[in-house]
C-alpha cells in the first residue's frame, strides 16, 4: 500500500478486538430472542453491510436478509432534509419476525421512518439492531432492542461508517480528526 495515506483520525474508539467480543455478544442475545423463529435481518445500505456480515456470522439460529437504501434531500429550509427509499426490499415482509440493522442510530428521525413504514407491511415482529448509539442527539424517541455501542457524540469512521465513501473499511471505529 506504498503511497496510501493515513486515515485522518484523532484515535481508535473501539478496537477490531472490541467490536467483534460485543458482536458476538449481540449475536448471542438475538439467538436467544428469537430462538425457534425465522428470521429476516434487513440491513440499511451502505453502512450496515459491514455489521451485518459480521452479526449474521455470529448467530446460531436461521436468518435471512434482504437490503434498503435510503437517500435524503436537504431544502434550504430543513437541514435534516427528507428522506425517502431509493431501494426497497427485494421480498415481502408480512408475517415475518423482523430487525432492522443499522450501523449507528443518531437523530432516530430515518429509522423511526424505516420502521413506520415496516411496520405499515405488517410483519408478524420489528425490532432495531444497531452497532452504534448516539444517543445524545436523539430527537425521536426510538426503541432499540439491540446496540453494540452507545457513543459520544465524535463523527465516527470504521466498520462500515464512512467519510465521503472512505474508510468504510476499517476493522476498528474511530474518532474522526476535528475540521476534517
Amino acid at each position: 500500500m506504498s503511497g496510501a495515506a493515513s486515515p485522518p483520525i484523532e484515535r481508535v474508539l473501539f478496537t477490531e478486538e472490541q467490536v467483534n467480543a460485543r458482536i458476538r455478544e449481540i449475536a448471542a442475545a438475538i439467538d436467544e430472542h428469537y430462538r425457534g423463529r425465522d428470521l429476516k435481518m434487513i440491513g440499511v445500505l451502505k453502512g450496515s453491510v459491514y455489521f451485518l456480515t459480521a452479526l449474521t456470522r455470529a448467530l446460531a439460529i436461521p436468518v435471512k436478509i434482504d437490503f434498503l437504501a435510503i437517500s435524503s434531500f436537504a431544502s434550504a429550509r430543513n437541514s435534516r432534509g427528507l428522506v425517502r427509499i431509493a431501494k426497497d426490499l427485494d421480498e415481502p415482509i408480512e408475517g415475518e419476525d423482523v430487525l432492522l440493522v443499522e450501523d449507528i442510530v443518531d437523530s432516530g428521525l430515518t429509522a423511526r421512518y424505516l420502521l413506520q413504514t415496516l411496520a405499515g407491511r405488517a410483519p408478524n415482529s420489528l425490532g432495531v439492531c444497531t452497532m452504534l448509539d448516539r444517543t445524545s442527539r436523539r430527537l425521536a424517541p426510538l426503541p432499540i432492542e439491540f446496540r453494540c455501542f452507545e457513543i459520544p457524540d465524535h463523527f465516527v469512521v470504521g466498520c462500515g461508517l464512512d467519510y465521503k465513501q472512505r474508510y468504510r473499511n476499517l476493522p476498528y471505529i474511530a474518532v474522526m480528526k476535528p475540521g476534517v
